[in-house]
């Protein structure tokens, strides 16, 4: 079972709902037999290396609220993020371009450090108020993965990986993805926002059901059996039963 991710390194709802599938992932009983991709997304292209000012001052001019009501959102945010074991400190937070940072996560695919380069990253801005925007950051954090700090550092001088990047993002809009996080299930089955653990259990599920038919084969023709407190049914060719319900965006 393939399951693709979309989502972004600055997005607060990206890092929940990255918790709550690693949960629903965690009870579903299939789950070594899962390969997960991460795909990348970027909220605002247009957005600089690095945003001047703090991270509430951009939420006042992007969404046009109240200073009042940018901090209300965030301890909202924070709140949440704690009842997935995360420390979310957004006040530290230093929002910038994300799309070195994603080339990054495909630079560590390469080097089946996907998973490992996804947390980190994300851990970085949310928990450590560290510039994902800065190329000298990027080094750090990809050293920090095991890779070569000066092959990172020519990565990002060059560009590598954009292709990757651009490729993921042109997926996204043909799938009709316009938030994230977004999970893919075989390309069947998707899942939009940070849904609970019990929504994304239930897609892996499904999907798992739908691409593992249960086969009943036939022994024989006749009456049915009926012995104690059941009856057999006689069946004269194969039985296929198969959950089509998807779960849907």
């Amino acid at each position: 079972m393939k399951v693709e991710i979309w989502s972004d390194i600055v997005c607060p709802w990206c890092y929940i709902g990255k918790r709550r599938f690693e949960s629903a992932l965690a009870r579903f009983k299939h789950r070594d037999q899962v390969e997960i991709v991460w795909r990348s997304f970027e909220l605002d292209p247009n957005s600089p290396r690095q945003v001047a000012g703090t991270l509430n001052s951009m939420i006042e001019k992007k969404l046009g609220v109240s200073p009042a009501q940018a901090v209300a959102m965030h301890v909202q945010l924070t709140e949440l993020a704690a009842e997935e074991g995360l420390e979310y400190k957004l006040d530290q937070a230093k929002p910038g371009n994300t799309f070195d940072a994603h080339r990054l996560i495909h630079m560590a695919a390469a080097h089946n450090v996907q998973g490992a380069a996804k947390e980190r990253l994300l851990h970085a801005y949310f928990n450590e108020g560290l510039a994902i925007g800065d190329p000298e950051t990027l080094v750090k954090l990809g050293g920090e993965l095991g890779l070569e700090v000066d092959a990172v550092r020519a990565m990002l001088a060059s560009d590598a990986y954009a292709d990757e990047v651009r490729a993921d993002i042109q997926r996204a809009r043909t799938f009709g993805i316009r938030g994230v996080p977004f999970v893919a299930i075989d390309e069947t089955y998707g899942i939009s926002g940070a849904q609970p653990a019990d929504t994304f259990l239930d897609a892996l599920e499904k999907a798992w059901a739908a691409s593992h038919p249960l086969i009943t084969l036939g022994q024989g023709e006749g009456m049915g059996l009926c012995e104690g407190d059941h009856c057999d049914v006689p069946v004269t060719d194969s039985a296929v039963v198969r959950d089509t319900d998807a779960v849907e965006a």
